[in-house]
């Protein structure tokens, strides 16, 4: 039979532990909100970019590096959007032929990973991201020795799906 006192130190421990949880999942920023607010509670951004009259925080999260949010800045320096660039729409405003590394970093950060394919002469983005919110991917952007996308190439995140590594699946 559970006392008094032990029903209450129960009950301190639980609001301790969701207050704990709190502080792990901030709201988000919210149009309007200062700059020194926003960097004061999320901290340092990953990067920042100058974009005109306006400028961008970028802070990569998130397992496997598959979140990464852009806070964009207007001139009085206050929020003007927050949002999670590592998807499908963001993807598709990148225009082969078209986009270089400079409006790629604007549009969806840095990369988490870089590699150059020698015989195309390529450099390769890649970008490790949840596909429709369900399924681990990987978005591959490829540049020119010019810095102009050539392609984009999705396809699975093969460290989250270890069992994909070989064509035929684990086998066993």
């Amino acid at each position: 039979m559970m006392t008094y006192r032990s029903a209450a130190i129960t009950a301190l421990f639980a609001l301790g532990s969701l207050a704990g949880c709190s502080s792990i999942y901030l709201a988000p920023p919210q149009p309007g909100e200062s700059e020194a607010s926003i960097v004061a509670r999320l901290g340092e951004p990953t990067h920042r970019y100058g974009e005109g009259n306006t400028h961008l925080l970028e802070y990569m999260t998130g397992p496997w590096g598959q979140s990464t949010f852009m806070a964009r800045i207007g001139a009085d320096g206050r929020l003007i959007s927050y949002e999670q660039v590592l998807d499908t729409a963001h993807f598709s405003r990148i225009v082969p032929g078209k986009s270089d590394k400079q409006e790629v970093l604007h549009l969806i950060g840095a990369p988490s990973a870089t590699s150059y394919l020698t015989l195309p002469q390529l450099e390769v983005w890649s970008y490790p991201y949840r596909e429709s919110n369900a399924w681990d991917s990987v978005m591959h952007v490829h540049f020119d020795n010019a810095g102009i996308v050539r392609m984009l190439q999705n396809g699975p995140d093969r460290r989250r799906t270890p069992d994909m590594a070989w064509p035929m699946g684990s086998g066993l």
